[in-house]
This record gives C-alpha cells, structure tokens and sequence, in this order.
C-alpha cells in the first residue's frame, strides 16, 4: 500500500466517526447497562446458578438418554439461562449491546454501498435489513 495524503484523510475521518461512537448516548448507556449488569449481586447469582447447572449436566451430556438424570439437568441448564436471560440487568445490556451493533451495521454498510452495491457486508444480525438484495448475496435474483 502506497501511502498519500488521501490515506491520512481518511485516517482523521475514522478517528471522527469512532469519536463520535463513542461520545454517543448508544454508547453512554451501553457503559451504563455492563456496568450496571457486572455489579448486580442478582445477576452474579443468577450466572453462578447457570453456570453450575451447565457444569453438572456436561459431566453426563455424552451419555444421553441413558444419564441418570440427563433431563432433569437438561431442563435445569435451560431454567437458569432464561433467570439470567430474563434478568432486567441482562435484559437492558442486550438491548443497549443490540443498539451500537446496529450502528456498526449501519456504518458499515454506509461504507460498503459508497463503494459498490455489490460488496456483502455481514451485519452479524439476522434481523438486520441488508438493503435492496438479501438472500443468497448472488445475483441469481431478478431485480
């Protein structure tokens, strides 16, 4: 890579959108919601819980059916991941986590599409619009 003024422009432009990401209020409540979730003794009990519950059933997963117990712990893995999933802590961090990924999409897929249409962009959420075409990413579809 040769480098010339135009790559320091667009060096200083990162540096701006990041600064900008991170002053945001996304951002703000994002630190806000972690630490919130990392100083909860709810949720530290909550994840001791699960993480027990997982512990106890992977000492017998590879036995299956034939485990003593091996749905009972099964069920309990399951209970004590919805606790912590449901926790309002957790709940609010995952919401404020979903937000700034979004941006990051966005941003991303702001910069791909000034490029070119055809440039796949992976939003790392299912449930993210991905623009005019979506599916396969080929141009096997009529337009």
């Amino acid at each position: 890579m040769i480098v010339t003024e135009k790559l320091f422009e667009i060096e200083d432009q990162t540096e701006k959108l990041v600064q900008a990401i991170l002053t945001s209020e996304s951002m703000d409540s994002y630190k806000k919601n972690r630490m919130s979730m990392y100083e909860s003794k709810d949720v530290r009990e909550k994840q001791k819980a699960f993480l027990d519950a997982k512990d106890s059933f992977e000492r017998i997963e590879a036995y299956g059916n034939h485990a003593p117990d091996f749905r009972t712990k099964q069920r309990a893995v399951r209970q004590a991941k919805r606790a912590l999933d449901m926790s309002e802590e957790v709940a609010e961090f995952r919401f404020a986590e979903t937000e700034i990924q979004t941006i990051l999409d966005l941003v991303g897929m702001a910069v791909a599409k000034t490029i070119s249409d055809d440039i796949k962009v992976d939003a790392g959420n299912p449930f993210f619009e991905k623009g005019k075409h979506s599916g396969c990413g080929g141009s096997c579809h009529a337009s």
